[in-house]
């Protein structure tokens, strides 16, 4: 399928929407009222610290809602306001964030059902309908179907995520597979593989040293290259086009990322690429067989750059608020861990409590409950939030905290 002469169709169509209606004020006047929050913008005036009786605040210096998500929440708001009597649907969680994707449920927003087999039932969907591609955007066999169906579609792709389609075109022009260093499975990566020809998905630097290894060592004799391939197919199962064979088409690679990785990751994995190639076949020929464009979201980078800044601080303990399924705050938890902080990762204030205990997930890990969460004495919190977090979230985790510690948030003002 040609995808870009699809794209430059779908834009040309009447029912395709990619901005808003004319309802700016009405939203972003209700925006603020479900989302901002009094205290946090005080906290973020006196220098993202707060200290109230045995409790210092340290926000990091970039945290929660950024362009994309507002944008995405926006325009999906704007689309109710200019349907008002239209069924809505969208095709996966707007953000990764539940009470946003409540609120959503609560203004009648109706999600794509999705079977046991993990796929999505667009059997629901009716020719009029009205349906809102998510900030991860949507894959381009769905905005096909949507197409076809005669639906009315408002695309809240980020820009960000559209910059990495862009890239993984280049790829498929220029005959390069795309090494793609996201989460197969994540909605985000699933539509940009939609979008490349030949693709293959590394999850972190050791799967991509495992690929760069293969490039280099692909075996002396024909039974180690069988050998060495079957390895390779059943360790990347799944992750990789119909019809992938590495040792073909590992020759000409290209790097993309999904948006909300680590930056520092992508980074190392597109330069240890670059030096596999060169050994492979000279720094001459690099060019011929390596492409690399820089698509790190500026919001990603700015969030991760201020929680290593804020880890550098003592801190006591870190929290970190963002949906469980939220690829990027997952990463800002990383790094907390990294530095062996005392780090709890919750989705919202209704995970703290009652008493001093707190509901989180630990990396890789199921929920847990841990008991006595928040030390007795003098306590430094350090508090970053995901992309998809809003600020009266955040203001909420805070308040609960003074709360615990005894310190009277009604002190600090509204919240």
């Amino acid at each position: 399928m040609d995808t870009k002469a699809f794209k430059r169709s779908l834009h040309k169509s009447e029912q395709y929407h990619r901005t808003g209606f004319g309802h700016d004020q009405a939203v972003t006047s209700l925006l603020q009222s479900e989302y901002n929050s009094h205290l946090i913008q005080q906290i973020r005036d006196n220098g993202y610290r707060l200290q109230q009786g045995e409790v210092t605040i340290r926000l990091a210096e970039a945290f929660g809602f950024c362009w994309g998500v507002e944008r995405a929440i926006a325009l999906a708001y704007e689309t109710r306001r200019q349907f008002p009597q239209e069924r809505i649907w969208i095709t996966n969680e707007i953000i990764h964030n539940p009470s946003v994707n409540q609120n959503l449920r609560d203004m009648a927003v109706e999600f794509i059902p999705v079977q046991s087999s993990g796929q999505k039932d667009f059997s629901v969907v009716a020719q009029n309908d009205v349906v809102i591609l998510p900030a991860f955007g949507a894959s381009v066999q769905e905005m096909q179907l949507l197409n076809d169906k005669g639906c009315t579609i408002m695309d809240t792709t980020c820009p960000w995520v559209s910059k990495v389609w862009n890239s993984v075109e280049k790829h498929k022009k220029g005959a390069y597979t795309s090494i793609i260093h996201g989460k197969y499975k994540h909605e985000e990566t699933i539509a940009t593989s939609s979008f490349a020809g030949t693709y293959l998905v590394v999850l972190n630097l050791e799967e991509a040293e495992y690929v760069a290894d293969y490039i280099l060592n692909p075996g002396d004799t024909p039974q180690e290259r069988e050998s060495r391939r079957t390895e390779f197919m059943t360790q990347f199962a799944n992750a990789y086009s119909p019809g992938f064979d590495p040792e073909t088409d590992l020759v000409r690679i290209g790097i993309a990322n999904q948006t909300t990785m680590l930056k520092g990751e992508t980074e190392q994995i597109g330069k240890l690429f670059e030096r596999t190639m060169m050994r492979k076949y000279g720094p001459a020929s690099v060019n011929q067989h390596f492409l690399s464009f820089n698509t790190i979201c500026d919001a990603t980078q700015e969030r991760q750059d201020a929680m290593f800044q804020l880890v550098d601080e003592p801190l006591d303990l870190m929290v970190v608020i963002g949906g469980f399924n939220s690829s990027n705050t997952t990463h800002l938890q990383e790094i907390s861990i990294e530095r062996q902080i005392p780090s709890y990762h919750i989705d919202s204030a209704a995970r703290i409590g009652p008493g001093n205990q707190v509901e989180h997930k630990p990396l890789n890990c199921d929920l847990t409950i841990t008991e006595d969460w928040l030390p007795a004495g003098p306590l430094v919190v350090g508090i970053t939030s995901g992309a998809s977090t809003p600020d009266r979230v955040v203001s909420d985790v805070v308040a609960k905290i003074f709360a615990i510690k005894n310190a009277p948030v009604e002190a600090l003002g509204s919240c």
